[in-house]
């Protein structure tokens, strides 16, 4: 039997893309791996406008709060993967999930923890 998915425009190209870049280095396409970097240009543009639209456009706080490196030091990336993919209930913090992939959610968590955008 085969079976045919149905994938957003791009995306097959993009996991191919991701795949092959992690098998040329002999690692696994899992992780911040799978996120290609024309994604990644997309992501810090996520950050940016739809994070930075509670975080603060600097990411130091607004409606919610800083998401600077300093602000998030030691916070476990898996832990705020979870809260970018299903939100923080009882806070205005929306779940992402509908809309990011767990790869890239993982990506955004450890660009906040690495980088100031």
């Amino acid at each position: 039997m085969l079976l045919a998915l149905a994938l957003p425009a791009g995306a097959a190209g993009a996991a191919a893309e991701a795949a092959g870049a992690a098998a040329a280095t002999g690692g696994a396409a899992t992780g911040a791996a799978m996120v290609t970097p024309k994604r990644a240009d997309e992501l810090r543009h996520m950050v940016r406008q739809d994070c930075g639209s509670c975080h603060g456009l600097r990411l130091t706080g607004g409606l919610g709060r800083a998401i600077t490196p300093a602000a998030l030091a030691g916070r476990d990336p898996e832990d705020l993967t979870t809260i970018i993919l299903d939100g923080m209930p009882g806070t205005a913090m929306p779940g992402w999930r509908p809309l990011l992939t767990q790869d890239e959610a993982r990506w955004i968590a450890d660009y906040l923890l690495e980088k100031t955008p």
